[in-house]
């Protein structure tokens, strides 16, 4: 019985990153179908804006997710920072699973708490002020009631945007912050955290209530390669794709 579960985030899939695409499509044909479940954590496209998009790639991403459900994986899905419009209707269109914000899951016995990562990064105030603002069932209306070309536009506006605005910001500011990580951790009774969000791949240890607890940041995925986090009852290893 295969209990392999795979964790992977931020790929930023566009059609101006036909690489990326490519090796998500095989990742889901060859490697995927070998493991029990696939948990996605947020940003799996670089934009989303409704599930009424079905401009190149969506809809091979559709097909080829779909695919993989039916074959019997799980595939789980957090929403990030790109792609927080990801609704039910892609969820229906693929069988993935549609997580919270923040999920618990038995990993081989260790609760393990996943999140994109964006929620932690609670000292960068503008951000936190715009995530609360676009995550209103208001403001989500407001948008998805826009037509399909004026959204598109919209989207290439935010990220322009958004790249100018980080070239302003401290890479701390970018981070998670410690003690908002310990606080969400220790409300969840978990000593260990998987999450991406922040660009920045690595384990780190630390001590909750005198106890060692895990971070496990996901790699973002880029034209060279991509990274997915291997679990099994033996333990964990970063597989390069």
């Amino acid at each position: 019985m295969n209990l392999e579960i795979l964790f992977l985030s931020d790929l930023h899939i566009s059609l101006e990153k036909p690489e990326i695409t490519r090796r998500f499509l095989a990742f889901l044909s060859d490697r995927a179908p070998k493991a029990k479940a696939v948990y996605i954590l947020g940003d799996l496209f670089d934009a989303w804006i409704g599930d009424d998009d079905f401009t190149p790639p969506n809809n091979k991403i559709r097909k080829q997710l779909k695919q993989l459900t039916d074959s019997g994986t799980a595939v789980y899905l957090q929403q990030g920072n790109r792609d927080f419009l990801l609704g039910t209707k892609f969820a229906e269109d693929t069988g993935v699973i549609l997580l919270d914000e923040y999920a618990v899951i038995d990993l081989h016995g260790t609760p393990t708490l996943l999140t994109h990562g964006d929620l932690l990064c609670t000292d960068d105030l503008p951000y936190q002020a715009f995530r609360a603002k676009s995550h209103s069932p208001e403001w989500q209306q407001s948008v998805l009631s826009k037509p399909l070309f004026l959204r598109l536009l919209a989207a290439r506006w935010y990220r322009i945007r958004s790249y100018f605005h980080k070239r302003n910001k401290t890479q701390d500011i970018m981070d998670v912050n410690q003690d908002t990580v310990i606080k969400v951790m220790r409300e969840r009774q978990c000593l260990r955290l998987i999450h991406g969000h922040t660009h920045r791949p690595a384990i780190h240890e630390f001590a909750i209530d005198h106890q060692i607890a895990q971070r496990f940041v996901l790699a973002a995925w880029n034209k060279q390669r991509g990274e997915v986090l291997c679990w099994n009852s033996n333990g964990y290893q970063i597989e390069t794709l």
